[in-house]
This record gives structure tokens, sequence and C-alpha cells, in this order.
């Protein structure tokens, strides 16, 4: 269940994707294919998810999102009340290691990310992923081993049966509906949180007008869309990173899709990288107001274990 949502009923699971996809559309911080905040607030920058139901548990709680309270310390943490409002991230949710029977059942964590959208549209920010966009595509990944697409359609079908069509069409409205970016405007300049970058070969095919607009169905198209190239993109350098700092006009990139054995990594000039779905992921909280450069910003993350966070 997601708050009385039957995540076995067809006609519930396609209402709440469909809910999330108006939300994501209709949101007064969608601008062109991006979402766009400003300061004062609290950032909750976070990497792939990649369904660890812990770790999106204690992201709500620490947002304070589905009734639970925030917490006003954190332990460790030197900023004992977060600045509100509070705009939690949230991409690369799908596509699990961990399998019931051979079956990926992360649909049911993207539908709570998308009941939790369409419950909290301004301060809930669903960005735009390889692992979506492969899903909605039909596009081939393995995973530890794992046809990660067919394990999840696999589920959906074993669950929904014949209504496993439009349960389906509802999760590619939703993912299609996602922002490709986050970008937060504060006064030491912007901060752009993405899934990642496109990578350096492939920045000839890419169009950097793309956070700028609206999103087209070529723009998803495997190996040529400049959404596509973007979530996917690896191998980035600084000389890349300082372009699309001046074409952009961003001070600081936020990313994730690498795997960073340590939950967060920082790259040279101007990035951060995180992972949030393995023992040793990571969320980083941003005071918008007053935000740090990448390498001071990275000692303030803060670690999702549950030994961690259990005394809040």
């Amino acid at each position: 269940m997601v708050r009385g949502i039957d995540l076995q009923d067809a006609d519930a699971v396609e209402a709440v994707f469909l809910r999330g996809a108006e939300a994501n559309r209709t949101a007064s911080c969608r601008v062109g294919s991006i979402d766009v905040i400003s300061y004062p607030g609290t950032l909750v920058a976070t990497g792939d998810l990649h369904d660890n139901p812990l770790h999106l548990q204690r992201l709500m709680d620490l947002a304070g999102f589905e009734g639970h309270a925030r917490p006003d310390h954190v332990p460790g943490d030197e900023i004992t009340k977060w600045a509100e409002p509070v705009h939690l991230v949230l991409h690369e949710v799908i596509h699990s290691d961990r399998l019931i029977n051979g079956l990926d059942m992360s649909y049911r964590a993207l539908a709570r990310v998308a009941a939790l959208k369409a419950d909290h549209p301004e301060h809930v920010h669903t960005m735009l992923a390889n692992h979506e966009l492969a899903q909605i595509v039909g596009a081939g990944i393995i995973k530890n081993g794992i046809r990660v697409v067919e394990a999840f359609n696999d589920a959906v079908e074993y669950v929904f049966g014949d209504e496993a069509e439009r349960v389906n069409e509802a999760i590619g409205v939703f993912v299609r509906s996602m922002a490709l970016a986050l970008r937060c405007s504060t006064p030491k300049g912007d901060i752009l949180c993405a899934h990642s970058l496109p990578g350096i070969g492939m920045m000839q095919r890419f169009d950097p007008a793309v956070i700028e607009r609206e999103l087209t169905e070529d723009d998803y198209a495997p190996r040529r869309g400049s959404a596509h190239l973007m979530v996917w993109g690896r191998g980035y350098d600084a000389e890349q990173l300082e372009d699309l700092v001046e074409r952009w006009g961003v001070d600081m990139f936020i990313l994730g899709h690498e795997h960073v054995a340590g939950g967060i990594e920082v790259r040279e000039p101007n990035a951060i990288v995180i992972n949030s779905d393995h023992d040793e992921g990571v969320y980083l909280p941003i005071d918008l107001s007053a935000p740090a450069r990448p390498h001071e910003a990275a000692r303030n993350v803060r670690p999702l274990r549950s030994d961690d966070v259990a005394s809040f």
C-alpha cells in the first residue's frame, strides 16, 4: 500500500502515475524541460536510489513528507534547523538488485514517488534518469547479470495480468513528464541537479538548449536524442564542465548515474556525484541562501544508514 493506494489494483496504480505526471507538468516550478526553484530553502540532493525502500522512506521522513515530522536536528549536523521550504530531488528510482522470484517489483517505488509528487508538486522534484528512460523505450540494460527492463515488465505482467499494458502506458506518461534537471537559484550562483551530463564524445550531437525548451519525442531517442544523451552520459571532464557552466550560467552541478563507493565524490572543478542506493548511500542538504562550494558542500553529506538516522 502507498497511503491507501493498493499497489496491486490496476485502476489505482494507473491513476497515481497519471496524477504524478500531471503534477510534473503543471507545477509552477516547471519551466520548459526543467524545474526551477529559488532561495530561501533547503535542497535535499540525492543520487540513484534503485528501489532502496528504506532509503526512500528516510528521505521522505527527513523532508517532512507523507505526514512525518522533519527533525529539527540532524545528528552531527551544524545546521540545527533546515531552512524552509524543503525541496527533495529523486531520480533513478527503479531497477532493483533485489528480485522476488526473478521479478523486479520496483514499479511500486515509482508509484510511491508519483504519489509524493502529486501531493507535493512544488517541493518534490522527479528527474529523468537513464533507467526510467530505458524502461519506457525498451532499451536493453544488463545490471549484475539481470536484464532489468524485462524483469520489470515481467513483474508488471505478473501483478496486473491483462491490465499490464495500461499500467505500463501510465508509467510511460509519468516518465515522459519528468524534469530533465532542477535549477536552483542562489545568492552565490545557480546549482544544476541532473542525473548526468552528456559524455565528451556526445557533445557534437547534444543540444544544450534542451534545458530551456519543452522535450520532444526525438529527445528521448536512443543514442541521438538530447535527453537520452544527457541521462546516459559518462566521462565528462573539467573542460566540458566549464563549457556547460558558460553555456548554462550555472556554478555547480550535483549528479548521479555513476557508482561512488563512499557515496559522494567531487569532480573538478565544480561537480558533485552522489549515490543513495547502496549501504554507503548518502544525501546532501544545501542551504540555498548560503550554498557552499563543492568541496565544502561535500563535507556536509549525510549517510542514509539506519544506525545513523534511527535516533530522529
